[in-house]
């Protein structure tokens, strides 16, 4: 009997074992990858790859109850490995761009690759997003990992130790971030998941309606970098403090939107600062920040080279970034919020986003 008792034990060890851990999802260098899969009680799973940290897939029932993914993403690692734009990665060591590839840091000046025309993008060519990170605990709803980004690593000075935590409730996903370092750094970690409320990617998301909680945004200019203006929202097409289409106006922004929304919170702490919703599916998402800015991408680069698991193309506006940040830029604006690091402090911020469906 207790050999019996013993063998079911096990059974349901390594059942629940791989529920969280699929060996099959192939290596990096060398590094094993692993796939885990996080689950609600309403039957919603999220999965995170410990490559790039990247969320896959987050399924849930839409108001026909069909259930199908509001991301884009990949079934296989080979999806990814091609190096599509980011999609789900965690992103570090600074998010979004740094003008010219360059900024200076108690007089000191640190040069980065300029790996999106003339600037630096996402950490740059083997940002956070292409690396394996170690995973310290997993649940059925939580997912902890970590990352020792080294002093010189794309450029950038300090030993950093990052932790990223993943946890997923009837409510949605909450993303928990913490980073210390050894010497002064510029650091701006964010998520850059795409999101199609529709589950289907061969819809566009120009229905979606979108609240943002911004009065202001950051101009930019052809190389998508702020020019240092913080310029009301009022009477131009970025003003999303009621809900719009996102295509209404889209065509009055040239090349689409990709721009930061500077937040109307108060300090760090957490706040709602945008909804999406979109009626075909009933869905609706909340962004929960205690971040000062959010860059609202569009999609515009997406061209339909780029095929999902499924098969589709992936075409101009199949998915939409709601990044939570620090402005772009900011290293070499001092008016921006500071993204300075210093040895002795702890970068900590969290972001939620929730969903539910309106039936």
């Amino acid at each position: 009997m207790k050999n019996i008792l013993l063998a079911m034990a096990l059974l349901t060890a390594a059942c629940n074992q791989a529920n969280h851990d699929n060996d099959s999802f192939g290596e990096v260098n060398g590094k094993k990858v692993s796939l885990y899969v996080l689950t609600n009680s309403k039957g919603d799973t999220v999965k995170i790859t410990s490559y790039g940290g990247i969320v896959t897939s987050w399924t849930n029932t839409d108001k026909q109850g069909k259930k199908s993914s509001i991301v884009l993403g990949f079934d296989s690692l080979s999806g990814y490995l091609a190096k599509p734009p980011y999609f789900g990665a965690l992103i570090g060591r600074y998010g979004n761009r740094i003008a010219k590839g360059k900024f200076t840091l108690d007089s000191s000046t640190y040069t980065l690759a300029t790996n999106n025309g003339v600037n630096h993008l996402h950490g740059g060519i083997t940002g956070f997003d292409k690396v394996v990170w170690d995973v310290t605990e997993h649940t059925d709803s939580s997912l902890s990992l970590s990352y020792v980004s080294k002093d010189g690593e794309e450029g950038y000075p300090g030993n950093l130790q990052v932790k990223v935590k993943y946890s997923f409730s009837d409510e949605g996903l909450k993303i928990e971030y913490d980073a210390t370092t050894d010497k002064a750094t510029v650091i701006n970690l964010t998520n850059h998941s795409y999101f199609n409320l529709s589950g289907n990617p061969s819809n566009n998301i120009l229905g979606h309606q979108l609240t943002i909680m911004a009065d202001h945004y950051t101009p930019v200019d052809s190389t998508l970098i702020p020019t240092g203006e913080i310029k009301a929202v009022a009477g131009t097409p970025f003003d999303f403090t009621t809900a719009h289409a996102i295509g209404e106006r889209i065509d009055s922004v040239p090349g689409g939107y990709d721009h930061n929304f500077v937040l109307n919170k108060k300090d760090n702490q957490l706040e709602k600062v945008a909804e999406l919703s979109e009626p075909t599916s009933g869905r609706h998402l909340e962004v929960w920040t205690m971040e000062p800015g959010l860059q609202f991408y569009s999609g515009n680069f997406l061209d339909g080279t780029i095929h999902n698991s499924q098969g589709i193309a992936l075409q101009k506006h199949a998915g939409l970034c709601l990044e939570t940040q620090h402005f772009p830029n900011s290293p070499n604006q001092p008016n921006f919020p500071t993204v300075v690091l210093r040895p002795g402090q702890t970068y900590h911020t969290v972001t939620e986003y929730k969903l539910n469906t309106v039936k």
